[in-house]
């Protein structure tokens, strides 16, 4: 919560108290110079913050109270007489307006992200790529070439100036809104976010050259969605790259102005059989897939300097790392069969294309929410589903056999990645958005069960010094202590690595 915002509420409140408590005869001096006050924080808040739609009754309630208590003071009489039933329900109906503001301040506050642990200042940039050789097939309407948007995170000099905002792109907080089934102007407000990254900032000297890795959103998210991770490995000497795989997030918007919305929720249907799922997932998956080998494709021209950047003999194309979420997890997985990947990390994402080759002999961490791991497990311990279950989950038994017998592969899968250096572990009283930025959007997601029980700061900790540890140990060749076994400094993480 702002500072101004607050200032602006806490006076609301104090208008509203010295109306109702005061006599008559002594409220119009008061009143008039406590909405004096209540006004000037309202334009300092409009000025120096600005505005949002979640304030728009205390902003009313300001200039109404200032208009009342401004006409008293010059008549220098005190109104007449109100019929007690209107007062009592004006009162009502402003303490009820400052009821429904407080609610919404805190459903829907002005957040700050983590700040980076590491010595680095951080700078990002972004890069739109047109594939020529890739046709665009998520979009009947346009016969294109396969486009994407990049965000690259990365250790800067010393800078000054702004930081980046959260969102650059604010156009598309509008399709996040929908996305979440609220309103459009709901997530506005986000626009007041800031990063903690300087934007077009020169990258550090102080190495030679950075690791890269690759981060790939999941499935209606965005790239901006994962900037603390992406920021918190940059502060520690990575350049990170995150792909916003165009019609698979909720809306990537373009140089020239263009808007994507997703369009792959369409492969995906309850009428469908599971084997159809199946393949649709399969299908996006190789899309996903190919992006990220072309964009590291990309880095190799940047590094070259056939592509021209700042970047240009920069990047450690020997130690490339890959990581993501959700059906990005997946890409991430999947994408390490390129022998340019040395290593990768999947958050809570279960796999794809598991039969189209052998299993991934490379390092790679699974890190799972509780939930996931629950399920992992029942398959581990060939839990039976009853009638019950079954009609919970809204699935037939037919499809759950089919989802437990992909799921043993993919246990299989897992296994042969930890033999070659992998982990596999979860955090408890954790969700599937506790891996992503989302978790700081509103508190309400966690009483929604949307993201778990343990606090948006913690989890996002947790992930980082995971993340950072494991990628530290196959691309630094330093750290790696958090991947030996459980750390009384994060109780918790749970590791399953005995059970595969």
């Amino acid at each position: 919560m702002r500072l101004f915002e607050l200032l602006l509420f806490l006076s609301n409140i104090g208008l509203f108290a010295l109306t109702v408590l005061l006599k008559k005869g002594r409220r119009r001096i008061p009143v008039f110079v406590a909405s004096g006050i209540a006004t000037l924080l309202l334009v300092i808040h409009w000025t120096v913050e600005g505005y949002r739609v979640q304030l728009l009754l205390p902003y009313g309630i300001t200039i109404i109270f200032l208009a009342i208590s401004g006409y008293n003071f010059l008549k220098k009489t005190d109104p007449k007489k109100i019929p007690r039933f209107i007062l009592a329900s004006a009162y009502t109906a402003i303490a009820i307006m400052l009821v429904v503001t407080a609610c919404l301040m805190y459903a829907f506050p002005v957040f700050k992200l983590p700040q980076p642990t590491g010595e680095f200042k951080v700078g990002t940039q972004a890069f739109h790529f047109v594939d020529t050789n890739r046709e665009e097939i998520f979009d009947e309407t346009r016969d294109g070439k396969r486009e994407l948007m990049v965000q690259v995170w990365y250790p800067a000099q010393a800078s000054t100036g702004k930081y980046a905002p959260f969102i650059p792109d604010t156009q598309i907080l509008r399709y996040m809104a929908a996305n979440y089934g609220l309103p459009g102007f709901t997530l506005q407000h986000l626009k007041y976010v800031s990063s903690h990254a300087y934007p077009g900032a020169e990258i550090s000297s102080a190495q030679t050259s950075y690791p890269l890795i690759l981060a790939n959103p999941g499935f209606g998210s965005s790239r901006f969605l994962h900037t603390s991770q992406a920021e918190n490995l940059a502060s520690h000497g990575y350049i990170v790259a995150v792909i916003d795989h165009t019609y698979n997030t909720f809306a990537t918007k373009f140089p020239d102005g263009r808007i994507t919305t997703i369009q792959t929720n369409d492969l995906f249907s309850p009428d469908h059989d599971y084997r159809t799922e199946s393949g649709n997932r399969d299908k996006l998956g190789k899309v996903l897939t190919d992006d990220v080998a072309y964009i590291l494709d990309q880095f190799e021209l940047i590094q070259s300097g056939q592509m021209p950047s700042q970047l240009k003999g920069r990047i450690d194309l020997g130690h490339v790392g890959v990581f993501g979420h959700s059906i990005g997890g997946a890409t991430a997985y999947d994408a390490s069969y390129d022998p340019r990947i040395a290593v990768g990390i999947d958050l809570d994402g279960g796999l794809y294309r598991l039969r189209d080759r052998d299993g991934l002999r490379k390092p790679f961490l699974f890190m799972n929410s509780e939930s996931e791991f629950k399920r992992l497990k029942m398959v581990m311990d060939n839990h039976v589903y009853t009638e019950a279950e079954l009609k919970r989950m809204g699935n037939t038994r037919e499809w759950m056999d089919q989802v437990t017998e992909d799921k043993k592969v993919e246990l299989e899968r897992m296994r042969q990645s930890v033999d070659s250096g992998g982990q596999f572990l979860y955090i408890g009283n954790s969700e599937h958005l506790n891996f992503t930025d989302v978790q700081f959007i509103s508190p309400i997601f966690k009483m929604l069960g949307i993201t778990g029980k343990i606090a948006p700061e913690r989890a996002n900790s947790v992930i980082n010094a995971y993340m950072l540890d494991f990628f530290d140990r196959y691309l630094k060749n330093q750290g790696g202590i958090l991947m030996k076994g459980p750390d009384s400094r994060y109780p918790e993480v749970k590791f399953g690595t005995s059970l595969l």
